[in-house]
């Protein structure tokens, strides 16, 4: 943990508005993290709202999909016609859901104080933030964990000078040879970004690295 990080997560814990939130600041579980995406009505974290939020739990190795945390979300903005487009909810969808303000406290009680895995992390953190500190007057103080990041170290962390790096979440699942899901669904990403870093994760443990093809464009593959 940086020091910054460290100052602000006890200056965090110091103005915590609701100390029935204490267990954020616990230490993280051993071996333990949450896998998280939310689906939003635009990618400005200031202006934009979240409509649908999964967290699925990850053990170990294991992923438990099937105790997953799952609520669609009323916004207090309209969904655009842009952002339907990218995730298929419509203002019908989610105008039975509850509010972020209302979803937000079980949310929390399910992360506890476990590591935040994700695809994009910090855009996903940034949106919830704005709810967290209306509530709780703090930022979520978890860590995070961006698979890009494990997934790059693995692939392209001695790579030289001008090699291509793709690093987009479908070039990801299909060189780690993962299952094609649907894209923009919060469960679909959450469950994608889980078997994401519980490959990565294992492979970072044993010192292995994904192959690279050669530069030069002859097809031997090159550590």
């Amino acid at each position: 943990m940086t020091l910054l990080r460290r100052l602000r997560r006890l200056r965090d814990h110091a103005v915590l508005s609701d100390q029935a939130y204490q267990f954020l600041f616990d230490a993280e579980p051993q071996d333990e993290a949450v896998s998280l995406d939310c689906e939003t009505t635009g990618f400005d974290p200031r202006l934009d709202a979240i409509v649908s939020v999964a967290a699925i739990r990850i053990v170990g190795r294991r992923i438990e999909a099937s105790s997953a945390f799952r609520a669609l979300v009323k916004p207090p903005v309209a969904i655009t016609a842009d952002s339907i487009k990218i995730h298929q909810l419509r203002q019908q969808d989610v105008a039975g859901a509850r509010s972020m303000a209302e979803v937000l406290p079980d949310l929390l009680r399910f992360i506890g104080s476990r590591p935040l895995v994700g695809y994009w992390i910090d855009f996903d953190v940034r949106m919830l933030d704005r709810y967290v500190r209306e509530m709780l007057g703090i930022r979520l103080p978890n860590r995070r964990i961006e698979v890009s990041k494990l997934y790059y170290d693995r692939k392209f962390g001695h790579a030289p000078p001008g090699t291509q790096i793709d690093l987009r979440y479908a070039a990801i699942l299909a060189d780690l040879q993962l299952p094609v899901r649907p894209l923009h669904d919060a469960f679909e990403d959450a469950l994608g970004a889980a078997e994401m870093y519980v490959m990565l994760a294992d492979m970072r443990s044993r010192g292995a690295r994904l192959p690279r093809r050669s530069e030069a464009g002859c097809g031997f593959p090159v550590a």
